[in-house]
Formats: structure tokens, sequence, C-alpha cells
């Protein structure tokens, strides 16, 4: 008998990777990101980059996962000895953005109650950044706590930990069970009442208007797979992670494919909310759609409010929909990062789950504390941007090039796959993983170094946002460069004597 935690049936599992790959990103940087690179055309990029690089990589990481059934540092560690700074390194990737990732559904917590009165007032840009964040401090002070975000903060840490408490199955998968078909629920009652609306298939033609004339430019096809790759959860720890949990029979490959396209069903769900919203908006003030396009932490904190204090009945109620779509996607996200290094930390010491969520999620949301002062916007946005294009995107490529070219281990793992699975793996998953990422992959990471070690951005600096360089080096730089130095002095310490004595696991080949 195996003794480790296991998802207790197959919706259970895929709810839960459903729910991590659903964040934040689905809601407020699809939508921008497919208006920007053709419209309606860009969905053709989008698709054929799902279809070579996302489920590839999914079924790549459920497969590590199922096969050596551990978190990602043991899971490598158990592929081959010399690999399990792969596995730390991206754990320690997840470890960061837990840290501020916590903060930003504290925010979204904060306006699920401001929405009732509509207390961010008409101003809602000099309201988030001025009365709500009290950003009144330079680039790299951090001033005080900000109340308003520490206490929504904690509640966002108490509810996250405690799911975390309970369990693989009656903890995470009871949880994902509720928040996902609440999360759908809310946001199509978003959707309905924007579509609704006067002003939205202006909205709507804006967004599927297709440019065709955009598929030619290689900087689309770029965005594609950043899109892909950064929306579905893969190459910091999670999909192996979960997989773990599965039982031995498990259908990766067909898990693979309805976790891909349920993100992709979401983004497009949300694309349509969201434009359709903005049509609305853009009608009301006399201005072409264009002109109120925007994504990230201004769609979601400034323009939204604005929506919705235009709305002709029910602003409050609407309001609070849309953020707390925003609390149950990203609960779910959070739930399933801080995952990654309780199980990796709880194999290595040999601690029992709930000491090492108390160790690693405490620690964790000490952390936190940073991104819920005066200054902890601007350490979120550049320690957001350095970690994910220079910790998550550089990772996934290091784990393809490793996995596929040094290890050889594609026939095994397809062996393995294909052995428990309907759908059969064959030249087109090695062709995908052998080729199409890693030259995707390469040619991206190619490009990010070079604007940023060559200052190209457009600010006055050069430097991302115009930060003045020694934020940069300590907030950006040296965070993901930690992330790989951790991944290395994780190894330095063997396995507990109790994950070394592990007879009840067996590879399965």
């Amino acid at each position: 008998m195996e003794n480790r935690s296991q998802f207790g049936t197959r919706a259970g599992f895929i709810m839960a990777a459903v729910g991590s790959a659903i964040g934040l990103g689905n809601i407020w940087r699809f939508p921008a990101v497919a208006y920007e690179n053709g419209g309606g055309a860009f969905f053709i990029p989008y698709l054929f980059a799902l279809l070579t690089a996302g489920i590839p990589l999914l079924i790549l990481e459920f497969t590590i996962g199922h096969k050596y059934r551990g978190s990602a540092p043991l899971s490598y560690f158990r592929m081959n000895r010399k690999l399990e700074w792969l596995g730390w390194w991206q754990v320690a990737i997840a470890f960061v953005i837990s840290t501020y990732y916590s903060v930003i559904i504290a925010w979204a917590m904060s306006y699920s109650v401001f929405s009732f009165n509509l207390g961010w007032g008409d101003d809602t840009e000099g309201f988030l950044f001025g009365e709500y964040l009290k950003l009144d401090v330079s680039a790299g002070q951090t001033g005080s706590i900000v109340p308003g975000v520490f206490i929504p903060l904690v509640i966002v840490w108490v509810v996250a930990l405690g799911i975390l408490f309970r369990g693989v199955k009656k903890g995470i998968e009871v949880a994902n069970k509720i928040f996902i078909p609440a999360l759908v629920i809310l946001f199509l009652i978003i959707v309905i009442r924007a579509v609704t609306l006067p002003g939205a298939l202006e909205g709507l033609d804006a967004f599927f208007k297709p440019d065709f004339s955009k598929i030619a430019d290689p900087s689309v096809w770029v965005a594609a797979y950043g899109q892909i790759f950064f929306s579905l959860s893969i190459a910091f720890a999670i999909m192996i992670t979960y997989s773990s949990y599965l039982p031995k029979k498990s259908d990766i490959t067909n898990n693979a494919f309805i976790t891909g396209f349920g993100n992709s069903s979401f983004e497009l769900l949300a694309g349509i909310g969201v434009f359709a919203a903005l049509g609305f908006m853009a009608q009301s003030q006399g201005v072409s759609v264009q002109e109120v396009v925007s994504g990230g932490v201004g769609l979601a904190f400034v323009v939204f409010p604005q929506i919705i204090n235009s709305f002709p009945a029910l602003n409050g109620l609407f309001g609070f929909l849309f953020f707390a779509s925003l609390v149950l996607a990203g609960l779910t996200s959070l739930i399933s990062i801080t995952e990654t290094y309780v199980a990796a930390v709880s194999e290595k010491f040999g601690l029992s789950r709930k000491k090492a969520v108390l160790f690693g999620g405490g620690l964790s949301a000490l952390v936190s504390i940073l991104f819920a002062t005066q200054g902890g916007l601007l350490f979120l946005d550049v320690a957001d941007y350095f970690i994910n294009q220079f910790g998550v995107a550089f990772v996934g490529l290091i784990e393809v090039i490793v996995v596929v070219w040094f290890l050889r281990k594609l026939n095994p793992l397809q062996a393995h796959a294909n052995e428990i699975s309907d759908i059969r793996l064959g030249a087109w998953w090695k062709v995908c993983l052998g080729v199409i990422t890693p030259v995707v992959l390469g040619f991206m990471m190619f490009g990010l170094f070079k604007i940023n070690l060559l200052k190209q951005f457009d600010t006055e600096n050069g430097n991302y946002e115009g930060y003045p360089d020694m934020f940069i080096n300590l907030s950006g730089w040296a965070v993901a460069a930690f992330a790989l130095v951790l991944g290395f002095l994780f190894t330095v310490k063997r396995w507990s004597s109790k994950t070394e004595a592990d007879t009840t696991y067996k590879e399965v080949s």
C-alpha cells in the first residue's frame, strides 16, 4: 500500500489543476494581450501555442510527477540524482510568487467590501494609489504597514493555510470543488450582464475583429506562447506536485487536455466579459474602445471600478461579484503555489504536513508583509516582472533542455504516459518538446535578456518602468538569482531518513 496522499476523484484533481491554472492573469492579462495582437486573428497563434507547447508541457509535468511520486525536487532527484536543484529552483520561484500574489488577493478582498457603497468614489485611480495603498514613497522605500492591506492579507493566509492544513483530499480537493464552480457561476453572471449593456457589441467587435496582417509579425507568436506558458502554471513545480497525488491508474494525457482547454475556455469567457464592459464604458464616455483598453492592476482596480460606477442598476452587487471572482481565482492559485513548497519541505526534512504548512506557509506570510507596506506595490511590480521572466520562463526552458536533450527521458516518460492513458503520445509530443518549445522559449529569453541588460525599454533610463538601477538590481535581478542559488543550497542537505527509507515508492516504467 502507498501512504502518499491522493486526490479522491479524477474530478477533484482536474478541478485543482484547472483552479491552479485559472488565476488573476486569465481575467486581467489575456483580454488585453489578445486585443493588442490581432484581436480574433490572435486565436490562431494562441491555439497553435496551446497544442505545441502548453499541453505537451502539461503532459510532461503530469507524467514526471505521476511516475516519480514526489514533490518537484524529489521527482527530479528520483529521475537523476544530479537534477534535484532544478526542482528546488522551481519551488523557490513558487515561494517568491506566493509572497506577493497573496497581497493582490487581499486587494481584491478589500475591493469586494468597497463595492457595496462604491467606496472608491469617482477618482478610482487616486483612490487606489493614494487612499488605499498610500503610495507616497520612492522606489526602494517601504514606509509603514498599510492596515487596509495588512488585515485582509492576514485573512487570505488564514484561509489558504487552513485549507492546506486539512491535506490533499479534505483540503485542496474539497476547496477547489467549491471554489471553481462558484467562480464560473459568478463570472457567467457578470458576462451575461456585461453583454446586455449598451455599447457591449462595439467592445466585442473590437475584441474579436481579426487583423490578419498581425499573423506575420513574430512578436505576436511570442506573445501567444508567452500567454499560454504563463497561464497554465507550468514550470514552477505545481503540476508535478499535484500529479504526484494521482492514483497509479490515471489518464494523464486526457487530464492534460481537459486542464489546458478548460483554462483557455475561461480566458475566452473573461475576454468576452471584459470587452463587453469596456465597450459600455467607451460609449458612456463618448470615446472609442481603443482609448479605454487596459490590462493588469490598472484594469482590475482602476478601470473596472469606473465601469461599475456607470452601471445603470445594482452597481454594488456586480462590483462584489467581480472582485469576489478575483478572490476565488487568486485563492485557488495561491493554494497550489504554496502546496509546492509545503510538499517539498515535508519530504526533505521529514516534517509532518502540519509542521510543513506552518513553517513554509508561515514564512511566506511573514515575507508578504513587505508588500503590504506603502512602497509594497513598487516592490511587487519589479519582483513580479523579474521572477516571471527570469524565473518561470527561464526555468521552463532549462527544464525542457535538460529532460529532453541531456537526460533523453522522453522515451521512458512517453511509455509511462501511454501505459495508462487513452490518448497515446507519438511523434507530435516529441517534436513539440524537442524542437518547437525550446526554440520559441529560447527566442523569448534572448529577447528578454537583451532588452533588460542593454536597457532598451522606452523609459528615461532604459530600465523596466524607469526604476533606478539600485532598485532593479536588488529587487529584480537579485530576487531572480536568489531562487536559483536557493535551488543549489537545498541540495546540500540529504533527504530525511523517512523519505530515503520510503520503500513504497515504485517507479512505473
